[in-house]
């Protein structure tokens, strides 16, 4: 269990996860996970790595965010939130029920959940989720994502910022994290929009015999 006190002082160095999921998840058989100042390849070579960055942001010195002309926000429906994630990724497919069961969470708040759509054909082309730790005063930064078609025009930076905005009255700080290895490098736009730190945690899972 992580100390919430000695958590506040260095989120992403202390924790791979958002302190209010660290009450709640256990490290499962056969996984290990180690920050990578503990961490050396040639002991773990009969492990699978992953590895994850973890930023953080002060909520300091931010500007009200644009949405690039074209655009706008949508009140979308689980099942439009559902639907444009898993279309964004190969590998994710996360059904209606478990997004309800985010709107369960403690840390929920309707307000941080963000979809945009384009104007000219109404489809939906960006979303962004994020989630409000109150016990802590942390912001947490959970799905972020654009579709393929449209990365490259801003709206990724757009979720990002409007989250952030929304979220600086409310919140201390805001922390993120992502696959080092993506090739769509999410950690960037995250540092294009205000995020720092050089925390990296390993995920080592352990190889089938």
């Amino acid at each position: 269990m992580v100390n919430i006190e000695d958590y506040l002082k260095n989120p992403c160095g202390e924790s791979s996860i958002p302190y209010w999921k660290t009450k709640l998840i256990s490290v499962p058989n056969g996984v290990k996970i180690l920050h990578q100042k503990d961490f050396n390849p040639t002991e773990y070579i009969q492990f699978i790595d992953e590895p994850y960055f973890r930023l953080s942001h002060d909520l300091k010195g931010l500007s009200m965010p644009q949405l690039p002309q074209g655009y706008s926000l949508y009140v979308a429906t689980l099942s439009d939130f559902a639907e444009h994630i898993n279309q964004c990724y190969n590998d994710i497919n996360i059904s209606e029920s478990e997004l309800q069961n985010y709107t369960t969470r403690p840390v929920f708040v309707s307000s941080l959940w963000l979809a945009v759509q384009d104007k000219r054909n109404s489809d939906i082309v960006a979303t962004g989720i994020a989630e409000l730790d109150r016990e802590c005063n942390e912001g947490v930064l959970e799905w972020i994502q654009v579709s393929e078609n449209y990365r490259g025009c801003g709206l990724g930076s757009y979720i990002v910022t409007e989250l952030l905005w929304r979220m600086k009255d409310i919140a201390r700080f805001v922390t993120v994290s992502g696959q080092c290895n993506n090739p769509t490098n999410p950690e960037s736009l995250y540092r294009k929009c205000g995020f720092t730190g050089n925390d990296v945690w390993h995920i080592l899972k352990r190889r089938a015999l």
